[in-house]
């Protein structure tokens, strides 16, 4: 009996280690997930806890390339070097020159700078910034076993920033391929590859912090904001998701912070390579409205629900919108069946709009809802994208021309003049106490009436000196004086 019952006991001993066992492997197995959930999603292998990249930088590295590029510019001496950085002396009697008169003679000086970008297809084709080969006399090509190849300009875009290039054809290039940055989320681990400060082929992480960021850079900002380190020589280097696919092209650091960079959504490029091929530039659809945000303020004058939409300030003179009947106070809730949140989506889906087509625009107009059909044409240098009157003397207003029509949708009487749209914090506008809704009437004793006029004055007035304003706010007149930048 005393036997039986001490062999039930080991069974029942077993049954429980057993158990707990298995208890302990589903707890040990569900805290691996929770606490490394980067290997359920990916090829990255895990050490110590954290992603190694080493596999990754190792498959990718090699397409990516350093770009060299040399700007010839005429200067002078000292002043020149103090301006323009460190030069390269062509004539050895430079420093004769400079040490018994003081100066050397204006001569032809070669400007060097460094960027990064990467490798398209197997023609030679590269993608890199705009600004790293901009007004460039001579670009070349570092590959990573260290080829130097001469480059040419295909295409170039200024709005975002893009431009590619191409080397001769070269066996053994390596290409990345090209992701989605749609489906990039907030969270996510990206990698950063390119040449910061000349130091070629160098490796950062981070998280993606932000979408869809707004930076002031251009018309089309749409930017991917990451913690990845993007320095000086970073500029068109490929951002690169956990797959090895480039998902943004590094473009900007963020002066005022350390450890904020941001890269072009790749999808972006993908929708302008095929014209910089063909045609060395991008062709954009035109709309022909001035815009800006719907702020709470302007959301409760309107009876918004929200700050929704984008609200048309000004509609140009001959210009798609006006011949399909938009009017200044409309607000566009929605663009080719696609809502409008914010006021910068706008742009972007009108340049992407084949030219002719016609698309339907949804705008709030007193209250109620109505639909124009839009016939959209190309956008010309000389026409701005969708956006404020941005003025671009550093005086931190945006300005639009007071018209009947807005007079009308703010209740006041019309008079010419220029209506304060917007006032940038910490300004030489805001210092003067200018603000949202004056309307500008004189301008150093000069009365304005458009826009033209008002740059006209400014550029006229001497660096360092006031300029005076004669403004009218609620009723009331006063003066503001401005001092412009040394």
């Amino acid at each position: 009996m005393a036997e039986a019952l001490k062999k039930r006991r080991y069974i029942w001993t077993l049954v429980g280690v057993s158990f707990l066992s298995v208890i302990a492997g589903l707890i040990i197995a569900a805290n691996l997930n929770w606490t490394n959930p980067i290997s359920a999603r990916s090829d990255v292998p895990i050490i110590g806890g954290v992603p190694s990249f080493a596999e990754l930088a190792q498959q990718v590295s090699p397409a990516v390339v350093n770009i060299s590029t040399v700007k010839r510019v005429k200067g002078g001496g000292r002043v020149f070097d103090y301006f323009m950085g460190p030069r390269e002396r062509k004539n050895p009697m430079d420093e004769f020159f400079e040490r018994f008169f003081g100066d050397t003679p204006q001569r032809e000086y070669k400007q060097k700078s460094l960027g990064s970008g990467f490798m398209l297809d197997g023609e030679g084709y590269i993608l890199t910034n705009n600004h790293v080969v901009e007004d460039a006399d001579e670009i070349k090509v570092i590959l990573k076993d260290h080829q130097e190849l001469e480059a040419k300009v295909i295409g170039r875009d200024a709005k975002t920033d893009l431009a590619l290039i191409k080397i001769k054809s070269w066996k053994g290039l390596h290409l990345i391929k090209l992701g989605n940055s749609d489906e990039l989320r907030v969270g996510d681990w990206v990698v950063a590859i390119g040449n910061p400060f000349g130091l070629e082929n160098t490796i950062t992480a981070g998280i993606v912090s932000a979408k869809g960021r707004v930076i002031g850079a251009g018309p089309y900002d749409n930017f991917i904001q990451t913690d990845a380190s993007i320095n000086p020589g970073n500029s068109g280097g490929p951002l690169i998701n956990l797959k090895g696919e480039v998902v943004g092209i590094n473009t900007a650091i963020f002066a005022g912070g350390q450890g904020i960079g941001f890269a072009i959504p790749i999808n972006t490029a993908k929708e302008l390579i095929a014209q910089l091929k063909e045609k060395g530039k991008v062709t954009r659809g035109w709309l022909g409205v001035m815009i800006q945000k719907v702020t709470p303020e302007l959301a409760k004058a309107f009876d918004l629900k929200d700050e929704s939409g984008a609200l048309v300030g000004d509609v140009t003179s001959g210009s798609p919108a006006e011949k399909a009947g938009i009017k200044p106070g409309d607000i566009i809730i929605e663009f080719e069946g696609k809502a409008i949140k914010e006021m910068s989506e706008l742009p972007r889906l009108v340049a992407a709009v084949p030219l002719g087509k016609v698309v339907e625009v949804k705008v709030l107009r007193n209250g109620g809802a109505q639909v124009f059909k839009v016939q959209i044409q190309e956008m010309e240098e000389k026409q701005t994208a969708s956006g404020p009157s941005q003025m671009k003397e550093g005086l931190g207003l945006s300005l639009n021309e007071f018209t009947p029509e807005l007079a009308r949708r703010y209740g006041v009487d019309f008079e010419p003049g220029l209506l304060v749209m917007q006032v940038k914090d910490g300004s030489p506008a805001d210092d003067a106490g200018i603000q949202t809704g004056d309307l500008i009437k004189e301008v150093n004793r000069k009365p304005v009436k458009d826009i033209r006029t008002f740059q006209g004055i400014v550029t006229n007035s001497k660096k360092g000196g006031a300029i005076l304003f004669r403004l009218k706010r609620g009723g009331t007149s006063l003066f503001a004086s401005l001092r412009l930048g040394e």
